[in-house]
């Protein structure tokens, strides 16, 4: 069979490089942060941005938030919004789906495009694309009801992780170390959609994020038990993180390296995370990237930009920076300077 995997290079090369240097506030016109909305994460992205929504204000942009609701293409029209910060996280925000609205109403938005996000939301078909670009993740299958669920288990072998196929923040997750488990750890999953059954691998748990065509330095984290669940993640004082983490440079630049392969073979831009693992031989594997990560206290992203000398404030603008195009920013420029 002829190899359907051409020049596997423009998969994986470097997302457009945005102008570096911030503007004058007043340049971004009116900006909305949308954040809220209807999925199971509506309180984390209610965090995220408020933080967001915050650090604009302190930087002096015109920023306003929304949250979303049936009625934002008319409040985004009405209010003549300029560009759109983009702080959802699920359904209906993180998928694509509020991308193509705003892509019709004509406005630039942060983060990666429509098709880019609705295929890194959905982890299955995710897996399938970074499979064939050889880029290392578990085995895995998509169980329409418990006995598929069953059958793939037993054929990939235990422990195994029943979850949602859309869901973010470790919401509906279970580790599965034995055959009279799956039952109810299908149904908890089953609850927001399609399920994914995949092959656990113990180890050491890795988050890589990017910014621009920058890759932050990773973070390492340790939980006090079980995994890095909504809990921990969220919740937990004693969830440890080690930034940077304790890798070898080797080490370092491999995970670096595999994460922003990852994250530009799904054709994701402007800012995300890439969440892995580390096996007990030392093979990292790629478990899912994330378009639109947290930006709580507890979130991953400005501690790795604080590791690499960058505040909140700063990550912000950098990510707000990512809507304008080059050809934009020497026209803005042009005008300022004439002014």
């Amino acid at each position: 069979m002829t190899n359907l995997i051409l020049n596997e290079e423009i998969y994986t090369e470097q997302p457009v490089v945005r102008p570096e240097k911030a503007l004058h506030p007043k340049a971004y016109g009116k900006v909305a942060v949308l954040y809220g909305g209807r999925s199971s994460e509506r309180a984390i992205s209610l965090q995220s941005g408020e933080n967001i929504l915050h650090a604009l204000l302190d930087q002096g942009v015109d920023a306003h938030g929304v949250d979303v609701d049936e009625y934002l293409a008319k409040r985004l029209i009405d209010e003549k919004f300029d560009r759109v910060f983009i702080a959802l996280h699920g359904k209906e925000g993180e998928d694509g789906v509020v991308q193509g609205l705003i892509q019709v109403l004509g406005l630039p938005y942060t983060g990666s495009g429509v098709a880019a996000s609705a295929l890194a939301m959905d982890k299955a078909r995710a897996k399938l694309v970074m499979n064939g670009l050889k880029i290392p993740t578990p085995v895995f299958g998509v169980a329409k009801n418990p006995q598929m669920a069953q059958e793939i288990a037993l054929k990939i072998g235990f422990p195994i992780s029943i979850k949602p196929v859309a869901e973010g923040s470790s919401i509906g997750v279970t580790r599965v170390a034995k055959e009279a488990d799956i039952l109810v750890a299908f149904d908890k999953a089953a609850r927001y959609g399609d399920v994914i059954v995949e092959k656990w691998i113990d180890g050491k748990d890795f988050f890589v994020s990017i910014l621009g065509d920058t890759v932050l330095p990773s973070v390492e984290v340790h939980t006090t038990g079980g995994f890095y669940d909504y809990q921990a993640k969220y919740e937990s004082e004693e969830t440890q993180y080690l930034c940077p983490a304790p890798l070898s440079a080797e080490k370092e630049i491999e995970v670096r390296t595999l994460a922003f392969n990852a994250f530009c073979a799904l054709g994701c831009t402007g800012w995300g995370r890439v969440d892995l693992i580390q096996d007990k031989e030392g093979k990292f594997w790629v478990l899912e990237v994330n378009t639109i990560p947290g930006m709580t206290s507890h979130s991953l992203v400005p501690m790795s930009a604080k590791a690499a000398g960058l505040s909140f404030h700063e990550v912000v603008m950098a990510i707000l920076n990512s809507t304008i195009t080059i050809d934009q920013f020497s026209k803005i420029v042009g005008e300022v300077a004439q002014a």
